[in-house]
């Protein structure tokens, strides 16, 4: 059982962010086993206030491609031509460079350049606007398929491909395949028309100002057009980290369990990023961020700005534990904030351990080898070991090695994986031994190797 959240700890630390950074409003949630464990807010804002989440939404445009994949309607490594014959064209200038791929789209290695600051100023963006631009030719900053290169338009282009490949736009398919299924009845693609949504603003001069007003739904939306709350985000993130662990119950959807851990498996190392002080690795799956957290483990992020707004979605992949935190002034710095927060909770107890391998046949097969040390019979070894070991190395010198262990009394095994494992013991003399081990690739299990040393 997750013990009580400090609730006051993360509203100070909120407190003194929004107030460091002018957020004049920040609404925020902790998510617990798929429940807002607890929320709260930087002033007249609460779990239910829309805001704009930006490019938040390319996780949900993500899901929706893929969801059009596993209905059969495109595959990711078709070229984007052969939906679109219009960008046929569209692609990197050397000579040598592939064709964009939808999987270059999704994540981010078709080569566009880098685009927040004008993307941001063209959701909107009309079919015909966006074939002028596209006639007009694009800018490539590295070609196609070689590094990550961050690109809005190129959601935009993932957006005119989903349309001419399934008669649908991706809003479309977000909105009626995959919001209803997961309760989210407070998420839109238009700007909301009741009075609990948080304006955008900005802070210049001392003070904050009313920013330009929201742009509409365009074809530049689905890397950022979505309208959202922190009570909704909880039903999303809750339901990207049910795909793990993997295993055999239903799969109810409305995306597979596979193809959400699709999006979240590091398609394209991104380099090294530094959050709230702290170093880290980190790769670009399908509109999601995979960070190699010292602290934490792997961590699925993503933030979002657009004028007025600012927004992350933080959680620890597999542990059920996650952090949303929304910003209503232009940029908002959120990423450091919901990683803060993360620690905090942390820090408190409320994130579990990760879920160890369920490791019955590695407890097994550990036994069975101790038993053989202790007491060695060349049959009872061509039961337990696969045909490499005899020829690796002769049982004779085998038997020889493990009269130098035995007897082991068994104390503790440690599951490493599904297939590999450690045993730890003592010989008569009361010595510490470790038995490591790992299993081939085949049924019936058995062993591929093994090796005993004293600790």
């Amino acid at each position: 059982m997750r013990p009580a959240l400090d609730h006051d700890a993360i509203t100070e630390l909120v407190t003194a962010y929004a107030e460091q950074h002018h957020c004049p409003t920040v609404a925020w949630g902790v998510v617990g086993d798929g429940t807002l464990a607890a929320t709260g807010s930087v002033g007249d804002v609460d779990e239910h206030t829309v805001y704009r989440i930006a490019s938040v939404t390319k996780s949900f445009s993500a899901a929706a491609t893929l969801w059009l994949r596993d209905a059969g309607v495109l595959r990711l490594d078709d070229p984007i031509g052969w939906h679109a014959p219009e960008l046929t064209d569209v692609r990197s200038p050397t000579g040598d460079s592939p064709p964009i791929t939808i999987r270059d789209l999704l994540s981010m290695t078709s080569g566009l350049a880098t685009d927040d600051p004008w993307a941001d100023r063209h959701l909107n963006l009309t079919d015909d606007e966006f074939d002028a631009i596209v006639a007009g030719g694009l800018l490539f900053a590295v070609p196609t398929g070689t590094i990550h290169e961050y690109s809005n338009f190129g959601y935009a282009v993932l957006g005119r491909v989903v349309q001419r490949a399934s008669g649908r736009r991706i809003q479309e398919v977000v909105s009626e395949e995959l919001l209803p299924a997961l309760g989210m009845y407070a998420t839109t693609w238009a700007q909301p028309m009741h009075g609990d949504w948080a304006p955008p603003l900005d802070w210049r001069d001392g003070g904050f100002v009313d920013e330009l007003p929201p742009l509409g739904d365009g074809l530049i939306a689905p890397m950022g057009g979505i309208w959202t709350t922190v009570a909704d985000l909880a039903h999303w993130v809750t339901w990207l980290d049910d795909a793990y662990p993997a295993r055999d119950e239903p799969d109810d959807g409305p995306l597979s369990r596979a193809s959400r851990r699709e999006m979240q498996t590091v398609q394209r190392y991104v380099g090294f990023r530094t959050v709230r002080g702290i170093r880290c690795p980190s790769g670009y799956g399908y509109g999601l961020r995979v960070m190699d957290d010292p602290e934490l483990g792997d961590v699925i992020t993503h933030s979002g700005g657009v004028p007025g707004y600012g927004s992350n979605m933080r959680w620890v992949r597999g542990r059920r534990t996650a952090v949303i935190a929304l910003a209503n002034s232009t940029y908002a710095p959120v990423t450091d904030l919901t990683a803060r927060i993360l620690d905090l909770v942390k820090e408190q107890g409320f994130i579990p351990d990760a879920q160890p391998p369920t490791g019955e046949l590695v407890t097994s097969v550990a036994g069975q080898l101790v038993a053989l040390v202790n007491a060695w019979d060349d049959s009872k070894a061509d039961e337990l070991f696969a045909d490499n070991v005899q020829l690796d190395e002769a049982y004779v010198r085998r038997r020889g090695t493990a009269e130098q262990f035995r007897p082991i009394t068994l104390e503790d095994i440690e599951v490493e994986s599904e297939a590999s494992g450690k045993a730890h013991g003592t010989d008569a003399n009361g010595q510490r031994v470790e038995v490591t081990f790992s299993l081939a690739p085949i049924k019936p299990p058995r062993i591929q190797e093994y090796e005993l040393k004293r600790e």
